[in-house]
């Protein structure tokens, strides 16, 4: 016969191993899917020479036993990304039309990082 204390334990015992199971397979899918934004990004962005498409990066900004943040970033060509992604004025009048490439990869990583973690818990 097992004692309340006994079943307390292992009980306890399962959760903390859901838990560090689920640590991982979050901080699996936030990797995963700040690769696939970079990927998404570089992908669309707009082609003069190449050197814009290759500035993206990711970078991990944070993480502890718990959480995992990352950041896509341009490593180089940061002052660029504004301008292109919506557009600017002319130096002689007149504006040039925005891009959108990182706005519509923002959001297909959010919808992917969701289907991720839901796979993973399920």
């Amino acid at each position: 016969m097992t004692s309340i204390d006994d079943m307390a334990t292992e009980i306890m015992r399962g959760l903390t191993e859901y838990a560090d199971l689920a640590d991982t397979a979050m901080k699996a899918a936030v990797k995963k899917t700040a690769t696939e934004v970079k990927k998404e990004i570089s992908a669309n962005a707009p082609k003069r020479t190449g050197k814009y498409r290759k500035s993206w990066a990711t970078k991990k900004t944070k993480e502890n036993s718990h959480t995992l943040e990352m950041t896509v970033h341009s490593k180089d060509r940061y002052q660029l990304a504004h301008l292109l992604e919506k557009g600017h004025a002319k130096r002689n009048g007149g504006r040039v039309s925005g891009k959108p490439h990182i706005a519509p990869a923002e959001v297909h990583g959010e919808e992917m990082l969701t289907q991720l973690i839901e796979e993973a818990l399920s």
